[in-house]
């Protein structure tokens, strides 16, 4: 497998709900149009790939991944034509755009299930085998359900066609049947489809589902891999700057069959790291880290992991043990509204409890640790979340641009919004928004934008190694990211009280030291002894080269 389209490893990913994200049409729903109108903000803040939550058109009743067309847009969001001056506004500024693909499932009122479920619809012999009916509800009884707080089983009965179906998801969510040929062929069309439209990546959602089979969990299946490499084959042909990135949500040593040979998906996100980070910072100590590295295999030279701090979905604690995942919920989900299925529904600032010191040390790790950095937006400006409101909306609130009506979102009437802007005395968009923030150089804003700028001139953050450091003080992480243009020692104190590190420990005696994040000032240490402020950090480089 050939790999010479590489963008993506220097890639800073930016995640945006787009009825989230500006309402450009004075609707209260977010659009495309709003979303190129705010280009030269993401640009500005240094973004490279757009990544674009489900815009195909859906009923909604799952955020938009409840597809009922797969080849047309959410009316919602606008037109195809809305979509397509997106991508070119989006490319003439040098960034490229993520949609998401969702091969798992449809919506109910797809198509394809309304003429599957009805034995007198006049399609019903083309689409009957298009889902998993059975006339029973005990198969595939060694998988999970994932929904655990709305879902009793994977199966649901239709009085229409008198048959049970299956869903990995919600009941609305019908599973495609990819042992049916034509599903395959038609999921393959769908992919050329957005691909002939102009995008550059595509983030396939829920990888590990796609087969059953009696007698397993029905998940990371090989029928599954090698319909994942027929898709990989098809895209290097069809298009080979395409980037395929797989959110398999499974232990590191699953997760990496994901990347097969350099042959199955470009990028996979590394999700049993993220509730690992926020553990070593409540306990002031690395070790989850530590052990969750270690159980973490080498992938293909072309492939690169996908890194984040939050998103759109909850902080999901399936890959933790049940003494950590009780630990996480008491630390940072006190209130049971906090809590969704096997995670926590929060956003970045709340979760650390708005404490600037720790959400910059939060930052630092993730520009600087192994794999391609997640944004979500709002983040950027510590953006707070709701838990009155329902599911998930939560942590996808109104963007919040100015401290006008709406936070700037939409000039509608308040109570027209789809979901409130964020209105109370900590988080409320007449402080915490995107105006205040650019015109204030200490912001969270202004700092970030420099860290991605930093990182943009050091390729060795999104192509090197990056080799763990065993440091006696627990608090600390360091680790080297090295190539052959250079070697930066990343070190960050996990603690509130300030820590010393011998750098001795890391194998450095008498190499030359520049501060990276200090205009390469020479870092002069007494005995070799870095002390490091509470959630302190630094970027050195490591000699003269």
């Amino acid at each position: 497998m050939t790999c010479n389209k590489l963008w993506y490893k220097q890639a800073v990913i930016y995640e945006l709900n787009v009825r989230g994200f500006y309402d450009a049409n004075s609707d209260g729903v977010g659009d495309l149009a709003g979303v190129t109108a705010k280009l030269d903000y993401l640009q500005n803040l240094g973004v490279d790939l757009i990544w674009l939550l489900p815009i195909m058109k859906s009923p909604l009743r799952d955020g938009g991944y409840d597809v009922s067309d797969m080849q047309d847009i959410n009316p919602n969001y606008g037109t195809m034509d809305d979509f397509t001056t997106l991508v070119d506004e989006t490319h003439r500024r040098g960034m490229k755009i993520m949609v998401e693909l969702i091969p798992n499932h449809t919506s109910d009122q797809h198509p394809w299930f309304q003429a599957s479920h009805d034995p007198n619809h006049p399609e019903f012999q083309k689409y009957k085998d298009y889902y998993l009916w059975s006339d029973t509800d005990q198969k595939f009884k060694d998988a999970r359900i994932i929904f655990i707080d709305y879902e009793k089983s994977n199966w649901t009965y239709d009085p229409i066609r008198g048959e049970y179906y299956w869903h990995r998801f919600f009941y609305h969510q019908p599973d495609l049947n990819y042992d049916n040929p034509e599903v395959q062929k038609a999921m393959m069309r769908t992919v050329q489809y957005w691909i002939d439209l102009g995008v550059d990546a595509i983030r396939v959602d829920a990888p590990p589902y796609l087969f059953e089979r009696e007698d397993s969990s029905s998940e990371n299946l090989p029928e599954s891999h090698a319909y994942y490499k027929r898709l990989r084959a098809f895209v290097e042909a069809y298009s080979p700057e395409i980037m395929l990135l797989a959110e398999a949500n499974q232990w590191p040593e699953e997760t990496r069959d994901y990347f097969g040979d350099g042959d199955e998906f470009h990028m996979n996100f590394h999700f049993p790291l993220m509730p690992r980070l926020f553990m070593a910072l409540a306990k002031s100590d690395r070790t989850p880290i530590d052990n969750i590295l270690a159980r973490t295999p080498e992938i293909p030279e072309c492939c690169q992991w996908g890194i984040f701090l939050r998103n759109h979905d909850e902080l999901t604690l399936e890959m933790v043990t049940e003494d950590e995942r009780q630990f996480m919920w008491e630390f940072y989900a006190p209130d049971p509204r906090m809590r969704l299925n096997l995670g926590i529904r929060r956003r970045l600032a709340p979760l650390l409890d708005n404490d600037q010191r720790k959400i910059r040390l939060m930052h630092t790790i993730l520009l600087s640790f192994l794999g391609s950095p997640v944004l979500y937006y709002g983040d950027e400006i510590g953006m707070g979340d709701n838990v009155e409101l329902r599911d998930r909306d939560g942590v996808r609130t109104p963007m919040q641009w100015d401290d006008s009506i709406n936070g700037g979102f939409s000039d509608v009437e308040p109570q027209k919004l789809r979901i409130p802007v964020i209105d109370d005395d900590i988080y409320g968009y007449q402080t915490v928004n995107v105006k205040a923030s650019m015109e204030d150089p200490t912001s969270l804003l202004s700092w970030l934008k420099i860290m991605i700028m930093i990182r943009k001139q050091h390729s060795v953050f999104g192509e090197g190694t990056s080799t763990l450091c065993s440091s006696k003080n627990k608090s600390i992480i360091a680790y080297f990211r090295e190539n052959e243009q250079e070697k930066i020692l990343v070190i960050a104190n996990f603690s509130s009280e300030s820590q010393q590190v011998a750098l001795e420990e890391m194998g450095i005696k008498d190499e030359e030291l520049q501060d990276v994040l200090n205009l390469y000032q020479p870092v002069v240490l007494e005995d070799r002894i870095l002390t490091l402020e509470g959630y302190g950090f630094r970027w050195l480089k490591v000699g003269s080269a």
